[in-house]
């Protein structure tokens, strides 16, 4: 993107694609290994979790989470959709990575 605003360079579709996946992988993966959460999910108190202690999920769960993320939104939702037929309601890239996301209640600080 920027070699096509300073440089007026137009760079392969797939170049661009695979910049996206990245950038958005690192936001990501990031954040959920940091804390389980990204910002929209502070937002709605939902947080990742490993599916086994409820513990921060490892960096490999959240590459995998992330990866598959992609197809299961891509393909018309079919990994969204699974969610309705799981027994726990998960997605199909949670269920694939080892990870769930729970719901939780914000503390206050009175």
């Amino acid at each position: 993107l920027l070699l096509g605003v300073f440089w007026k360079v137009s760079v392969s579709g797939a170049v661009e694609w695979l910049h996206l996946f990245l950038v958005m992988g690192t936001y990501f993966v990031w954040y959920w290994r940091r804390n389980g959460q990204t910002l929209s999910m502070q937002t709605w108190h939902v947080r990742l979790v490993r599916s086994g202690d409820n513990g921060t999920p490892s960096l490999k769960q959240c590459l995998v989470r992330y990866v598959l993320s992609w197809p299961s939104v891509c393909f018309f939702g079919a990994g969204l959709v699974w969610a309705l037929c799981d027994r726990e309601r998960q997605f199909l890239h949670d269920r694939l990575s080892g990870t769930r996301l729970v719901y939780f209640e914000q503390e206050t600080g009175d």
